[in-house]
């Protein structure tokens, strides 16, 4: 299937992190032919068989299609000389965008299409996806396991954190996988992920965790899971697996020059998204909690200033007039040590702690002020929307 730019974005590939950087291969020359020995290899006996058994038929597949605007393409608004301009001038023939000719040169709207992945996590039809694979859907068709194609409606997507909510009515319940903790993942851990790359359908891919926390600066949010397990295309939305055939992670993001995998993809952890998805079932939505205060982070020349050992901390630049922090009594140039007793090392965490809380819930800062250790309760707002 061609796909489109612009409004794919992400439908089909999973997002594409930038790579700037060139590459240089560096190959040394090569040897003179040498006959090998023949080793006989034995096949892996079980494998991730009966994991994808287990897990496979809850992942379904996702169409999206958009109408696009008309192009605003016709003989008057092109220079004298353009490609066609002679044709057009001797038959008459409108093109794309003009009356008698609404989309293509074969007629009919223009439209956008797009695919990516999902999975089903209640029995009668919740689907977790990407926000960016429904992002400005006039239709949503969904391929269960079975081949049965079932549209979909959207409940409701979060930007900030990438990730949507998609119901279906199928008639009878449809197999499900459960969300994992993906709070004990430990780095060089095995996991599978399951999608449509590039809309071939059904594939599997397995290999480590990479690494954990990554802020690839795509969202005040960021937290992923790096992995190695092919991502490509398509397999935005899907899942990424731990050995227990539990979603540990939303397949999302790719570290890539040229859109294909190169090893290094990205997955929002599912102590993320449970807390979202459940927001996004309960009226569509998701509410965070907010302080009210503008933050920077604590320097190495601050933290020597202060005699820390290392850099922690997150400085607390301005608090903003009327809002939790003010009423609460922060000021400027408090430092935010812990929050709920966890430690604070930097404003990525601070900013991310505090927008897991329900607007209305009290939290327990734990602040220097003036040289001084100070514990303040502040009664969390709710988080202005803010671009993603």
């Amino acid at each position: 299937m061609q796909m489109s730019r612009g409004f794919l974005r992400g439908r089909v590939p999973a997002l594409v992190v930038g790579a700037l950087m060139g590459a240089t291969a560096l190959t040394a020359a090569a040897p003179a032919f040498m006959p090998q020995p023949a080793y006989a290899f034995a096949a892996p006996q079980g494998g991730y068989v009966d994991l994808v058994a287990k897990v496979a038929p809850a992942v379904v597949y996702i169409e999206v299609t958009k109408a696009a605007a008309p192009a605003d393409f016709n003989s008057e608004s092109m220079p004298q000389g353009f490609p066609f301009d002679q044709f057009m001038q001797r038959f008459g023939m409108p093109m794309p965008g003009q009356p008698g000719m609404p989309g293509t040169p074969f007629g009919g709207a223009p439209e956008m299409h797009g695919v990516g992945t999902g999975f089903i996590i209640s029995a009668d039809g919740q689907i977790v996806t990407n926000a960016h694979v429904v992002d400005g859907a006039d239709s949503v068709m969904v391929t269960l396991a079975d081949g049965r194609k079932v549209e979909g409606k959207v409940l409701g997507a979060d930007p900030a954190t990438d990730i949507a909510l998609i119901k279906v009515e199928a008639g009878k319940d449809l197999p499900t996988v459960a969300f994992g903790d993906s709070t004990q993942l430990k780095v060089g851990q095995d996991v599978v992920a399951i999608g449509n790359p590039f809309g071939l359908g059904n594939s599997v891919t397995s290999g480590i965790v990479s690494a954990l926390g990554r802020d690839i600066n795509s969202g005040p949010f960021d937290n992923y899971i790096q992995t190695d397990a092919a991502i490509n295309k398509g397999n935005s939305g899907g899942p990424l697996f731990n050995a227990d055939g539990e979603v540990v992670g939303i397949n999302t993001a790719i570290f890539s020059p040229s859109g294909g995998s190169v090893g290094i993809g990205f997955a929002v952890p599912s102590e993320t998204a449970k807390s979202v998805v459940a927001d996004l079932g309960n009226g569509g939505t998701v509410e965070r909690g907010w302080l009210g205060v503008q933050i920077q982070p604590v320097t190495e020349d601050i933290a020597a200033a202060l005699g820390f050992d290392k850099a922690k901390g997150v400085l607390i630049a301005d608090v903003n007039a009327d809002t939790p922090a003010a009423k609460a009594g922060l000021t400027r140039g408090d430092i935010v040590l812990s929050v709920n007793g966890t430690e604070i090392n930097d404003p990525r965490e601070l900013t991310r702690m505090i927008a897991t809380d329900a607007p209305g819930t009290e939290v327990k800062l734990g602040l220097l002020r003036a040289g001084k250790p100070v514990d303040t309760v502040v009664t969390l707002g709710t988080r202005p929307e803010q671009p993603a």
